[in-house]
């Protein structure tokens, strides 16, 4: 009886493990939680949410959307308990991060063909079948034994995580729940700031100190989509009104007044006790945190559940180690799954966790593997980070840049929906075709 070897119980693992289980594959998950922290995690359940609770549009004309509809047709396991997990977002599809864990983390500890080992993995067994799904937060001792097994220096960026606070202490004489252009329901909590208080706002903000970096960490590299809001605010005073705090299309009724900027908060937990701030991921000290939060209109006694923090997120050189199947190049048992690939977000790893299950599944049965077509957002994304022509290869997100392009009329190629909807709708057939095939 063959055994596969899972390193890491995040969503990507998770979604690895089930999808081999699913297939009578027995594994072996190792998860170093809570025998050893990361610094990030708050738990030791199994596919926790670290930064946000979002995980972006479930819209087909939405890229990020589209890759969820993708892992759906090829079967995803935590897709359905996604949708079973999720609380009013507006357009954007957030979750219970507390009950999605704990009913991912259920369905693997009930699993007969899972068994979960509680211990830190430090050696690759490079004669076993084994999916490396360690995550941005691998730790130092994997890292070394990866950085060996690879031949090639890791790279590296730092992600930031957003502060939660309590909904009963916002007040709501001056806070109002609106989405953006009144679109859906009004799921955001939204707090209006004039031109006097932002700028108070952003005074404490550009001055408030930081928490050190290591030595070696000084020279970091920052994921865009994940910037921490005083990096942001460096780069000008206006760069956060044009960004995380946009007043546009978020009009208080009571009032009838354009805002000079707002600040969002997005709904947390499925009983809608928690929200957290978007766009705030920081690296501030943490009582800078409080005095700034205490700052915005209608969060003066905010009751801060969780502070942001900042931590080191490792990815892998992927063009030069994996092919588009995310196996190893270098040996056939070693696949990589999750944002140690270099898939930034939660959708990405857990799609890359679904296709290296998939993928180890057909492998143990000696069956040819799957690498999907560049004119799906799956595939798109795997030929991304496995093409070696990359100069300075960084972590990247589903997006329509990627995907292979189609030929249209110049009237629908200035229609953005209707050509992502085109795009979208090609994808999906190619899948079903693709699978029709296997």
């Amino acid at each position: 009886m063959r055994r596969v070897i899972i390193i890491g119980a995040g969503l990507a693992g998770s979604e690895a493990a089930l999808q081999l289980a699913k297939n009578k594959i027995y594994v072996d998950l190792y998860e170093m939680r809570d025998k050893k922290t990361t610094g990030a995690h708050k738990t030791d359940k199994f596919a926790e949410f670290v930064c946000s609770n979002s995980l972006g549009s479930y819209d087909i004309t939405n890229a990020s959307g589209l890759l969820k509809h993708e892992m759906e047709k090829l079967g995803s396991v935590l897709m359905p308990v996604i949708l079973e997990s999720k609380v009013p977002a507006g357009c954007a599809l957030a979750i219970d991060r507390e009950y999605f864990s704990s009913k991912i983390t259920s369905l693997i500890e009930n699993n007969p063909y899972i068994n979960v080992i509680r211990e830190e993995v430090t050696t690759i067994e490079e004669n076993t079948p084994t999916i490396i799904a360690s995550g941005p937060l691998t730790s130092d001792n994997l890292a070394v034994e990866i950085k060996n097994f690879i031949g090639e220096d890791y790279l590296y960026f730092f992600d930031a995580i957003a502060p939660i606070i309590e909904k009963d202490s916002i007040d709501f004489s001056k806070a109002f729940y609106l989405n953006r252009y009144n679109k859906g329901n009004a799921d955001y909590i939204n707090c209006p700031m004039t031109k006097e208080e932002y700028e108070k706002f952003y005074s404490i903000l550009i001055n408030s100190p930081k928490i050190e970096l290591k030595s070696f960490e000084k020279n970091a590299k920052f994921f865009e989509s994940c910037l921490p809001i005083e990096v942001i605010a460096s780069r000008g005073i206006d760069t956060l009104r044009f960004g995380p705090l946009k007043p546009i299309g978020l009009i208080d009724e009571r009032t009838k007044q354009e805002n000079y900027a707002v600040v969002q908060l997005r709904q947390d937990n499925k009983n809608a006790t928690l929200y957290n701030l978007v766009g705030f991921q920081t690296n501030l000290k943490w009582g800078s945190q409080k005095e700034l939060i205490h700052s915005i209109p209608g969060l003066e006694n905010a009751n801060i559940i969780r502070y942001g923090v900042m931590h080191r997120n490792t990815f892998i050189n992927s063009p030069k180690t994996l092919k588009s199947s995310l196996q190893s190049r270098k040996n056939n048992n070693i696949f990589f799954a999750g944002q140690i690939t270099g898939t930034e977000g939660y959708t990405e790893s857990i799609a890359s966790g679904l296709l290296c299950g998939i993928n180890m599944s057909r492998y143990i049965n000696n069956l040819e593997l799957i690498e999907l077509p560049s004119t799906t957002m799956l595939g798109a994304l795997t030929h991304y980070i496995s093409f070696e022509g990359h100069k300075n290869f960084q972590p990247i997100n589903s997006n329509w840049g990627i995907i292979d392009s189609i030929e249209l009329d110049k009237k629908i190629r200035k229609n953005k929906k209707l050509k992502n909807e085109m795009l979208a709708n090609r994808a999906l057939n190619t899948i079903d075709s693709f699978l029709n095939n296997l």
